[in-house]
């Protein structure tokens, strides 16, 4: 166990921006570049009794991950996973999203707020209320792409600029 547990606190490698987590994902799952919506822990009983328990559950819940990297030489026994589990290093990917365009310049900082919106059913909703973002997220504008694609009359006259973003980290 304690073999385990240093290697996956080991170095994720090299001085990057990009702050790289070390966690365990479904074998079958496990693929570079892949993204996912951490939606947490089973409720199962043999997952409270696992001894990797705390590497599964190290992510934040409702949160977007991108695999950069897969341990292919770890590879454990899974009572959820019928492959077994990996050992994967996960980053927190910038964001597309739709925000107002008041102060939107490249290397702001803002706090995000989703576009408030009655209806959930059109085609740019994705855009105003990105999965992985959370209302009050402190972020920063990585690039100011544009004015909002497309002639939507949910979104018309709201002058909101496409933009892509990065959370901070706490």
């Amino acid at each position: 166990m304690d073999g385990l547990w240093n290697r996956l606190k080991e170095d994720v490698g090299g001085e990057t921006e990009e702050r790289k987590i070390v966690t365990l994902v479904g074998a079958k799952l496990a693929n570079v570049g892949d993204e996912f919506i951490f939606l947490g822990v089973s409720n199962s009983k043999k997952c409270e009794e696992c001894r990797l328990k705390k590497s599964c559950t190290n992510l934040e819940v409702g949160r977007r991950y991108r695999i950069e990297k897969v341990r292919n030489e770890i590879k454990h026994d899974c009572y959820i996973h019928e492959e077994g589990v990996r050992v994967v290093e996960v980053i927190e990917p910038s964001v597309k999203v739709a925000i107002e365009a008041k102060g939107v310049l490249k290397g702001a900082k803002i706090v995000f707020k989703p576009a408030d919106c009655e209806e959930t059913d059109y085609e740019l909703f994705d855009l105003c209320h990105p999965l992985g973002l959370k209302k009050g997220d402190k972020c920063t504008i990585l690039d100011v792409i544009g004015d909002v694609p497309g002639e939507n009359k949910i979104l018309k006259g709201r002058g909101l600029k496409l933009v892509e973003v990065k959370r901070e980290s706490k």
